[in-house]
């Protein structure tokens, strides 16, 4: 279903990381005059223009000259690049439309879409969402959006029968102006607010998943969460919801944990999904991420025996508290996902043994002290590395001698810190990598910190 005609039309897009190269691709096949504009220098762009080189695009590199705006129809704005950025407030001025390019896909298919949103958990719910989808729809179901490739590059070839499950950030939310047919919201914890400034606006920004469904589609939140569950006046269409224990009164829709078992009330008889000692994900974050799994897969109309395949023998996501390796007693674990405090609270409660914790990366403006006091009570050594430390030292304090004792070592960086903590472990610890930060103080994402955390924890 294309509903724009692109021929000819000029379009501007700014950031040439994988949402925007992935779109450029798109709009040229179809005519569209593509400029594309990133700020990194030309030397550090040679595998994005390579990647390109078959394309006719534009290349504007090294800074975002306002000249280029001259002429262009549409501004599409890639999700890491600011809304605040000078050359996007100019084309707001000129009432150039922006758009990005989650919101170009979903105008131009006519699938059935699911999409999944949140302060945490979003990638581990939807590629269990995507397992089912797969299983019920094998290559008629399509996985994307935020995590892994950018979908608009496959537009063309989805069917109206098929289906898409997107992982949708914030920073795709907050200029979209569509919703998908069934719509999660997770969770809502302070998070970006070195990018959102207040929770408000970001809790806006989650809302637009919501705000332009239809009386027909299905809005899904998180009855254990207060963040997700204040978005039930949000809802245009039917409610659908998920969380550990089972409402007593009223009537509802949605999935719960009772004895050991995942059920979906609806209204029948409750139906057994399957025994949470199936559930090979640690933590009853995780429990959570699979109860609202479950309630998507129903919402989308997956059957049963899909649901149940999609979410046995999943072992979990790379860098999700991700096991890496047993050395000197101690169990290695990878979280380096964790690019909030809020995050890392989740990751330290899904665990009984002694902690070392790694901490550090960039501040994303974001309270430290719940954290703070969840270490108090938790964690027996705190390692913290990178631009964040001082801060995080701050926060925490170097002894916590009113409750239980604990340590902290400061590194300047990760791989000083694994070596740090390689010197503290003691049999039955746990050491666990859940930064709290994020990781552009030295990598390019937290998937790149987690591979080199992996590479030095193995070469120990």
């Amino acid at each position: 279903m294309m509903t724009t005609n692109w021929k000819g039309k000029p379009v501007l897009i700014l950031g040439a990381a994988r949402q925007g190269l992935a779109l450029a691709q798109f709009l040229a096949v179809h005519g569209a005059q593509v400029t594309l504009n990133d700020n990194h220098s030309l030397d550090k762009m040679n595998d994005e223009m390579a990647a390109l080189k078959n394309y006719p695009i534009k290349w504007v590199l090294g800074s975002h000259p306002l000249e280029i705006l001259n002429g262009q129809e549409l501004v599409c704005v890639s999700g890491g690049v600011p809304l605040t950025l000078p050359i996007v407030e100019e084309a707001v001025r000129r009432q150039i439309p922006i758009t990005n390019d989650s919101q170009v896909f979903l105008e131009n298919i006519s699938a059935k879409t699911v999409g999944i949103t949140g302060s945490a958990g979003k990638t581990t719910t939807t590629t269990l969402v995507g397992r089912m989808a797969t299983h019920a729809y094998a290559e008629k179901a399509w996985i994307g959006g935020n995590i892994g490739n950018p979908l608009i590059v496959h537009a063309d070839q989805i069917s109206p029968d098929d289906l898409v499950i997107l992982e949708l950030s914030s920073f795709q939310l907050e200029q979209m102006s569509l919703s998908p047919k069934v719509a999660a919201v997770l969770n809502i914890t302070p998070n970006h607010l070195d990018r959102h400034v207040t929770i408000e606006a970001y809790t806006a920004a989650k809302q637009h998943i919501l705000d332009y469904q239809q009386t027909d589609d299905i809005a899904i939140l998180n009855r254990d969460d207060e963040g997700s569950w204040a978005l039930t006046n949000a809802v245009k269409g039917k409610l659908s919801s998920f969380g550990l224990d089972k409402p007593e009164i009223g009537e509802w829709i949605g999935t719960y944990a009772d004895q050991n078992i995942v059920y979906y009330h609806s209204t029948g008889p409750d139906i057994a999904v399957l025994s949470t000692k199936e559930i090979l994900l640690r933590g009853q974050h995780n429990l959570t991420n699979v109860l609202a799994a479950v309630a998507i897969g129903f919402a989308a109309g997956i059957p049963l025996e899909s649901i149940q395949a999609g979410i046995r023998d999943f072992a979990g996501v790379a860098h999700r508290l991700e096991f890496v390796r047993q050395w000197h007693g101690a169990a290695w674990y990878n979280d380096s996902i964790a690019t909030a405090p809020e995050r890392t609270m989740a990751a330290i409660n899904a665990f009984d043994e002694p902690l070392v914790l790694m901490l550090g990366g960039r501040d994303k403006k974001l309270p430290w002290e719940t954290l703070a006091k969840k270490i108090h009570e938790r964690v027996d050594h705190v390692v913290v590395f990178g631009e964040a430390g001082d801060l995080i030292l701050e926060a925490i304090g170097s002894t916590n001698v009113d409750q239980r004792p604990y340590s902290v070592d400061q590194c300047t960086n990760l791989k000083d810190a694994v070596q740090k903590a390689a010197s503290r472990v003691e049999d039955g610890d746990v050491v666990l990598l859940s930064p709290g930060g994020t990781s552009y103080d030295a990598y390019k994402d937290f998937a790149e910190r987690g591979e080199w955390y992996r590479r030095w924890v193995n070469e120990l």
